[in-house]
């Protein structure tokens, strides 16, 4: 999470300061997705092209997801002409993972990096080929595999639009769909729950608690690979609006525990596309429950909040 809570990605450029403001991610969310398989695309035989549909008048699908980056080689000829690059690297002392990240932010080196594979994964599995919106977001890409600390609390949200299904040329013989991201957030776990702002009658290390719980139950979702209304919906959630896990930590401390999490489609949609978020939290004692829930838009590539956090009745 980054004390921003609008969420903005730090400008493309090669400065340590614009590296430090990518880095810092978003407000309060935590950790683990299950990637679903989306739809393929088109024809394989020619080079894909994610925002044809939009050229061509067709509905756009847009992605909202939160896993990790992973660069791979395409090829054996671009992964030897990466290793002549390290070896003129000073990479000693330095982790593999750290080396490779050295090799590919040094400027002389930016061919490599744009012909590289992003693979962005998500519990594990590989989900989709990214392409930036703008050649300059190359540096998010690169930034996003830094991962300093503990490799496995690195996470980044990709934000854009869902492409066709890339041709097993592209990506060594991966095919997976291609989502040209517009935004691209990384961050580390911890520091995201840090940066939730925390309700005064609630004790830090309670909230914490709280917070990294419902992130992971969020992430965990079965399903999650940002692409459906709800999904997305569900991650801005997670990523963006820290009243859930005031809630969340107040609950607990009335010694509710967190019993479900639901998203629907709204009845008040409309000509938008609306998606009430149910969190439901039963009493440990009496088994009663307590439901709250959210409203968030999706109709376009940025979703946004509707309704406040709210008690819930069913009807």
């Amino acid at each position: 999470m980054e004390t921003d809570l609008n969420g903005q990605s730090s400008q493309s450029d090669d400065s340590p300061a614009a590296a430090a403001r990518a880095r810092s991610p978003i407000v309060a969310r935590p950790a683990t997705l299950k990637a679903r398989a989306v739809a393929p695309a088109q024809d394989d035989a020619e080079a894909p092209c994610p925002t044809c549909a939009a050229r061509a008048g067709e509905t756009q699908s847009y992605i909202y997801a939160i896993g990790r980056v992973e660069a791979r080689f395409p090829t054996t000829a671009i992964e030897k002409e990466f290793a002549q690059a390290t070896s003129r690297a000073d990479t000693k002392g330095k982790t593999d993972r750290a080396a490779f990240y050295t090799v590919l932010s040094q400027p002389e080196n930016r061919y490599l990096a744009r012909q590289l594979c992003w693979v962005f994964t998500i519990q594990g599995l590989d989900t989709y080929i990214l392409m930036p919106g703008d050649p300059t977001d190359l540096n998010m890409l690169i930034e996003a595999i830094k991962a300093p600390g503990d490799p496995e609390a690195w996470l980044c949200c990709v934000i854009g639009v869902l492409g066709p299904t890339a041709p097993p040329t592209m990506c060594a013989g991966l095919m997976v769909p291609i989502v040209r991201f517009d935004q691209l957030y990384f961050f580390d776990s911890p520091s995201l729950v840090k940066a939730i702002p925390k309700p005064d009658k609630i004790g830090p290390k309670e909230f914490a608690a709280s917070a990294s719980e419902l992130f992971a139950r969020v992430m965990q979702m079965t399903d999650n690979a940002g692409a459906s209304d709800d999904d997305r919906a569900l991650n801005y959630l997670a990523l963006r609006y820290p009243a859930i896990y005031a809630t969340a930590a107040d609950c607990h401390a009335r010694d509710f525990s967190l019993s479900g999490v639901e998203a629907r489609g709204s009845a008040l949609s409309g000509t938008r596309n609306v998606v009430d978020v149910i969190f439901t939290y039963t009493n440990r004692n009496t088994d009663v429950d307590e439901q709250y829930f959210v409203r968030v838009d999706v109709t376009e590539e940025f979703p946004f909040l509707v309704t406040k956090l709210t008690p819930y009745y069913q009807h």
